[in-house]
């Protein structure tokens, strides 16, 4: 049976097209675009932009969002590394249904702030002991499930993590994540596959942690055995001291390494990459990789900023992701990609382009683009027949955008909105979220509050 929305707006690649009918069929997927309603058309006051895709995540870590920031003066530095420990020691406490329950809370939230598609990078792998299940794809479907169950687009990247890092066999916390070999990494991929089949909005792509992670003989092998279409994603060059320590190991910088042996193209994905040299970031642009970058867990873990200026200038593509999730709204996430680049060159410009001034429209665009991109999905348009209808719309009676032409719509949205104005989010052409919440927020939340009260780590 099909079904039409009347939006107010909606933003296609020329900008804002008003009071558009969108028509879908009984899958979701688009059929007509036209400004001519039917007596059924259900009429929305919103403007449609298409949904966001979070192009990095790791479900699990959601449950200690807000959690690291407790200093009990022991005088120990704070950075990274000790996040990190805390990280694991949640890692190993975790069971499949609490990673479900987890994660189902975590995707009906990113569906809330308009994502409709997220890639998870996913290396918790095994049971607590660090024995595989007899389903090796245990948690990967787990995920996946939680996924179906609060309405989003997944992409499952199972991650390969060999050994501790640079030179250094695997610690004992992280023995959930480990293969200790490529052809076990294979088996898992080939599992993770399997499973992905059974799912109607799940897909598949790979990935190695990072350099430090895996030997670099079975990087190369690996990334030469892949589809050259599967989308491929690696954590580089996050951290100064795993450049120092790459450097040492290896004589070489993670994305100078990375460049020099393996053929990268556009469809990997390098997550951060936030400590580049000059020579890098044109590497990196010349091979059309995209980066993801993540602000607010950049931010919260000190990081540091990525060169995106000059990557910008050069034609570089990117994408967002919310990584620890500390933060899940994707307007966020471009607000402080921004503003952190304009506090380090002191100008506003961090968006501008020659021929297209609307700073908002661009971080959109190049946002979508590159998230499709990282989760595989070949749609190039905002919208179009044949394609999902995938939506998050904008409340157009909320102050601001009530007074905005369309001149200054996707500017206001960008810089000035929060998730109170966002209406709702459509999925395959389904409310999932209306009129801002979640259509099973009760159930979701309460098996989610169980699990957290069973983990004991927020008392």
């Amino acid at each position: 049976m099909m079904h039409s929305y009347q939006f107010k707006g909606l933003l296609t690649e020329n900008g804002w097209q008003g009071n558009v009918v969108v028509t879908v069929d009984e899958q979701g997927i688009i059929t007509q675009i036209s400004e001519t309603p039917s007596k059924d058309t259900e009429k929305v006051s919103g403007y449609a932009l298409p949904g966001f895709q979070n192009a990095h995540s790791h479900a699990f870590q959601y449950a200690m969002a807000g959690l690291a920031e407790l200093h009990e003066g022991t005088g120990i530095p704070d950075d990274f590394w000790s996040w990190r420990t805390a990280m694991y020691d949640l890692a190993l406490q975790i069971s499949p249904e609490q990673l479900e329950a987890i994660a189902t809370m975590l995707y009906a939230e990113m569906v809330r702030h308009g994502y409709t598609s997220v890639a998870e990078f996913h290396y918790i792998h095994h049971d607590k002991n660090g024995v595989p299940y007899a389903h090796v794809a245990e948690l990967g479907e787990r995920l996946i499930v939680a996924a179906e169950k609060a309405g989003i687009r997944i992409t499952l990247v199972p991650m390969f993590y060999q050994k501790g890092g640079f030179g250094k066999p695997a610690e004992a916390k992280q023995r959930r994540f480990i293969s200790p070999t490529l052809e076990l990494y294979k088996d898992l991929l080939d599992a993770s596959e399997k499973v992905v089949h059974n799912y109607t909005h799940a897909q598949l792509g790979a990935g190695v942690h990072s350099l430090r992670a895996v030997e670099d003989q079975a990087i190369i092998e690996l990334t030469q055995s892949l589809s050259p279409s599967l989308p491929f994603h690696i954590h580089v060059s996050e951290q100064l001291k795993e450049i120092e320590d790459c450097n040492a190991f290896y004589g070489k910088r993670p994305v100078e390494w990375l460049l020099d042996h393996v053929s990268v193209n556009e469809n990997y994905h390098l997550v951060h990459a936030t400590h580049l040299s000059e020579a890098e970031v044109k590497g990196i642009v010349n091979s059309k990789a995209n980066v993801v970058l993540c602000p607010t867990t950049e931010g919260n873990l000190g990081d540091g900023l990525f060169r995106f200026r000059e990557f910008w200038e050069l034609g570089g593509s990117w994408s967002i992701g919310t990584d620890s999730h500390v933060s899940l709204n994707p307007l966020e996430e471009l607000r402080l990609l921004d503003y952190g680049q304009r506090l380090i060159s002191h100008k506003r410009n961090t968006f501008y382009l020659p021929k297209q001034g609307d700073s908002g429209f661009n971080a959109l665009k190049m946002a979508w683009a590159a998230g499709r991109k990282a989760m595989g999905q070949p749609a190039q348009h905002f919208f179009a027949v044949g394609q999902p209808l995938d939506a998050v719309v904008m409340d157009a009676e909320a102050p601001l955008i009530a007074a905005s032409g369309t001149q200054h719509l996707c500017n206001t949205l960008v810089y000035s909105s929060d998730s109170a104005h966002q209406l709702g989010t459509l999925v395959n052409g389904k409310w999932v979220v209306k009129n801002g919440q979640h259509l099973h927020k009760e159930t979701i939340t309460a098996t989610f509050v169980k699990t957290l009260k069973e983990l004991g780590s927020r008392m």
